[in-house]
């Protein structure tokens, strides 16, 4: 006769206690993660404000009702809505992530850790307007740096050791568990009711990643983080009600997730949270492409001057290859046909030879109108990539974090141009000092596109001012980005 299952209520998985205890115990030190997070932060709403000029991205923004506004509710930066913080999480989230030009992290898991300000921005606006809530201080600027940090933390932390994408599962689930840790303790909530709502994040539906791979890659790769940090801010405010928990939603023998959806196998930890990867995260800061492809890109914007100089045309190219790392194979070497944006920009031949024809990657060279051109396809069906297993080991290696590209073209006569290798993109850590300037020109150049001269000006004076960002209430900085 088998032994009857216990009823015990167990006492709340290890992996949700250690984050909800970093989210209210942690204290950040230093100066290098908060002069990140404002650079993040700086970063991260150009990219929404650029995203601002898309129609595919436009159409998906506003309340759930047409109309309906919110007093003293969340402001979507370069719109005139005001919504409540769960839409305003959609809406920012999505705009944030849909040119796929946001921060990235790359590990055993990949993603885009700046997508968690999709679910910070709004409940911390939203609280400001209403005086902090629950008799607290209204927020300040450094208030979001620092809930910033501790979600950059959280996703990226679990992200070094434990692969989703292997498992079927999509990234954004670590941005549906680090926004409503760091949202839940923004808005108040006791240590029970974190532990709560981290465990409604895990018990949740987790998005599979049909919808970034072929054949069925589309656009909703660039709306699922919007997804992911509404979930949290309504998962918080679920919490915050006082609605139960799930104690041992990772562990629970048969209907948990590791059981369930992880293949059985418990995360593991390579360091424990402190600030590691809002060090070291990784800007997108010249080309909107897709992370592991960045060096590749910018060996083929280096290529195509040597074409010039050489005399030579892509119609002289009989191949090209690409020595590359494992991870870039497994998500965007990619051959056939390509059937839309969200299609292109997460293939490394269409990203290596638009550059090498055009001399450019923007965010328009992924639309039809320059798809169409019939030499991008002839060009794709030539570049091949091989891995190089020393590019893979150095992509894990944590004193390395290098993604490594290297190209060599060969011309149809037989003669070769000598390969152009890049370790590191210009967005990484070892090259901070080059790629800061740009990031700050790059935000200068997604604020004109929305705001007139003064405006601009204004949000530039308090925003590239790291005391006086920090010292800003959080409603008076969104104001700043109103049209």
């Amino acid at each position: 006769m088998s032994a009857p299952i216990s009823n015990v209520r167990p006492e709340p998985d290890r992996v949700i206690v250690d984050i909800v205890d970093y989210v209210v115990d942690y204290r950040v030190s230093g100066t290098l993660a908060y002069d990140t997070a404002r650079n993040c932060l700086i970063d991260t709403l150009g990219c929404g404000l650029e995203a601002l000029e898309y129609p595919a991205c436009t159409k998906l923004m506003g309340p759930v009702v047409p109309g309906t506004v919110v007093p003293n509710g969340a402001k979507v930066p370069g719109t005139q809505f005001q919504l409540d913080p769960v839409q305003a999480a959609f809406n920012i989230g999505a705009m944030i992530r849909w040119l796929d030009f946001n921060d990235t992290w790359l590990a055993a898991e990949w993603g885009h850790p700046s997508d968690n300000l999709g679910g910070i921005h709004p409940p911390a606006d939203w609280l400001s307007r209403n005086g902090g809530g629950a008799g607290r201080e209204p927020l300040v600027m450094k208030d979001v740096l620092t809930a910033m940090i501790k979600a950059h933390e959280i996703q990226g932390c679990i992200a070094l050791e434990n692969s989703f994408n292997r498992v079927g599962l999509d990234h954004v689930v670590l941005v549906k568990v680090a926004s409503t840790a760091v949202v839940a303790q923004m808005m108040g909530l006791t240590r029970d009711e974190i532990v709560a709502a981290v465990s409604l994040a895990w018990v949740d539906g987790q998005s599979l990643r049909t919808y970034r791979h072929a054949p069925n890659t589309g656009s909703r790769k660039s709306w699922a983080a919007g997804d992911a940090t509404s979930r949290a801010v309504r998962l918080a405010l679920i919490a915050k009600t006082g609605e139960m928990g799930y104690p041992s939603v990772l562990t629970a023998p048969t209907w948990g997730f590791y059981d369930v959806l992880f293949d059985g196998r418990p995360f593991t930890f390579q360091r424990p949270y402190g600030s590691y990867v809002m060090e070291n995260v990784l800007f997108k800061i010249s080309f909107p492409a897709e992370f592991h492809s960045q060096t590749a890109v910018e060996a083929a914007m280096t290529l195509h001057d040597r074409l010039a100089k050489a005399g030579r045309t892509v119609d002289d190219i009989e191949r090209i290859t690409i020595r590359t790392h494992e991870a870039c194979i497994r998500i965007i070497d990619k051959k056939g046909p390509l059937s839309n944006p969200a299609d292109r920009d997460h293939c490394i031949q269409y990203m290596v030879a638009v550059p090498l024809i055009h001399g450019r990657l923007l965010a328009g060279d992924y639309e039809d109108a320059i798809a169409a051109d019939p030499r991008i396809d002839a060009l794709r069906d030539r570049i091949v990539c091989v891995e190089d297993p020393q590019y893979t080991k150095d992509y894990h290696d944590p004193d390395k974090r290098s993604i490594a590209n290297a190209l060599t073209v060969e011309f149809k006569d037989g003669e070769k141009l000598p390969e152009v290798e890049v370790q590191y993109p210009i967005g990484h850590r070892r090259r901070r000092e080059d790629g800061i300037p740009l990031l700050e020109a790059k935000f200068r150049i997604n604020l004109a596109r929305r705001f007139p001269d003064k405006q601009q000006k204004a949000i530039l004076a308090v925003s590239l001012d790291q005391a006086a960002l920090e010292a800003m209430p959080v409603d008076q900085y969104v104001d700043l980005y109103v049209i």
